[in-house]
C-alpha cells in the first residue's frame, strides 16, 4: 500500500513539473515571439526603405554600433535578473577611458589597460560594497555613481577632448570583415548566456531576484551573489571603457552619454522584468537589435539624430509597459 502511494506521488509530482515546464514554455514563447516578430518588421520596413540596408557591410555597422551597449547591456541582464541596477555605466565609461588617456603614454598601452580594467572593476566594487554592506538602494546609489564618475571626468580631463595613439585593437577586422569589438561582444554574450542558464551562480541570480528571502533560506550567499554581480558589472565597463578609447581614438567628458539609457531599454525590452527573477541574455541581445536596427534604418532614411534618441524613449516607455502587462498576465494564470 505505501509503495503504490509513493508511486502515485511520484506520478503526481512527475504530472506537475511536465505542466509546469509547459506553463513555463507557453510563457515565454510568445514574449520571445513577439520581440522576433517586432525585429523581423523592423527589417522588412527598413529594407524597403533603403537599397542599402541588407548589405552585409551594413549589418557589420549595426552589430558594431552595439558593441559597447551590448558588454554593458551583458552586466546589466545578470543584475536586473538579481533585481539590481547600475546606472554608473555610461559615466563608468568614460572614467576608464580617461584613466587609459592619461596614464598610456607615461606606462605603456598593456599596464594602462590593464589599470583601466581594474578601475572599472573597482567601480564594481564600490557600487557592491555600498548595495550589499552599506545597505544603500542600488538605483539611488549607482545614481550617485553616476554623478561622482562623470564629474571626476569632466574635472581631471579639463573639460578636453584627449587624443589615445596606437590603441586601435577593436576596429581590427580578422573575420570576415568583422571589427573585433564585434567579436567581443557576441562572445561576452554567449558567455553570459551559458553562466545565466548552466551554472550555480547564474541559478542563483535567478533565485534571488524571484525572492531573495527564498533564497536567502535554502543557503544562497545572496549578498556575495550580487557583490560578485555588481562586480561583474564594473569588469564589463571596464572593457566597455576600453572598447570605447579603442574605437574613438580618443576620449572626453561627453563619452558614454546616454549609454545608461541605451543599456536599460534594451534589457528591459529583451523581457528582463524590473522586479527580477526572470529575463535571458538572448532576450537582451534581441532587444539590442531592436534598438540598433530602429537607429540605423533612421540614419539611413537621414532622419535626425535627436528624432534617434526620441524614438529611443519611446521604445524604453513601451518596454517598461509591456513589462508590467506582462507581470499582470502571469499573476492571472
Amino acid at each position: 500500500m505505501h509503495d503504490k502511494l509513493q508511486t502515485e506521488a511520484v506520478t503526481a509530482m512527475a504530472d506537475l513539473n511536465a505542466n509546469g515546464d509547459r506553463t513555463s514554455f507557453w510563457r515565454k514563447t510568445p514574449e520571445s515571439a513577439a520581440l522576433l516578430a517586432f525585429l523581423l518588421a523592423e527589417i522588412v520596413f527598413f529594407s524597403l526603405s533603403s537599397p542599402y540596408f541588407l548589405t552585409w557591410g551594413n549589418w557589420v555597422n549595426v552589430i558594431t554600433a552595439l558593441s559597447i551597449t551590448g558588454v554593458l547591456a551583458a552586466g546589466g541582464t545578470m543584475l536586473l535578473i538579481a533585481g539590481q541596477f547600475d546606472l554608473s555605466v555610461g559615466s563608468g565609461v568614460a572614467f576608464v577611458a580617461l584613466v587609459m588617456a592619461l596614464t598610456v603614454n607615461s606606462i605603456g598601452i598593456v599596464p594602462a589597460s590593464g589599470l583601466a580594467l581594474l578601475v572599472g572593476m573597482g567601480i564594481g566594487v564600490i557600487n557592491g560594497f555600498l548595495v550589499t554592506k552599506i545597505g544603500v538602494n542600488a538605483l539611488i546609489t549607482t545614481l550617485g555613481t553616476l554623478a561622482i564618475f562623470r564629474g571626476l571626468t569632466q574635472s581631471l580631463g579639463g573639460g578636453k577632448n584627449m587624443l589615445i595613439s596606437n590603441f586601435d585593437w577593436a576596429i581590427w577586422r580578422p573575420f570576415l570583415n568583422i571589427p573585433l569589438s564585434a567579436l567581443v561582444f557576441v562572445l561576452m554574450a554567449i558567455v553570459v548566456g551559458i553562466v545565466l542558464k548552466r551554472t550555480v551562480f547564474g541559478r542563483s541570480i535567478y533565485a534571488i531576484g524571484a525572492n531573495e528571502n527564498a533564497a536567502r533560506l535554502v543557503g544562497i550567499k545572496t549578498k556575495r551573489v550580487v557583490f560578485q554581480s555588481f562586480l561583474l558589472s564594473g569588469a564589463f565597463i571596464g572593457l566597455g571603457g576600453l572598447m570605447s578609447a579603442s574605437q574613438l581614438g580618443s576620449t572626453s567628458g561627453t563619452t558614454g552619454l546616454g549609454l545608461e539609457l541605451a543599456v536599460v531599454t534594451a534589457v528591459i525590452l529583451g523581457g528582463t522584468s524590473l522586479k527580477g527573477g526572470t529575463g535571458s541574455m538572448f532576450g537582451t541581445v534581441i532587444g539590442l537589435l531592436i534598438v540598433g536596427v530602429l537607429n540605423n534604418g533612421l540614419t539611413l532614411m537621414n532622419i535626425n539624430s535627436s528624432w534617434q534618441q526620441a524614438a529611443t524613449g519611446f521604445l524604453l516607455i513601451l518596454a517598461v509597459s509591456l513589462d508590467q502587462l506582462r507581470q499582470r498576465l502571469v499573476g492571472r494564470r
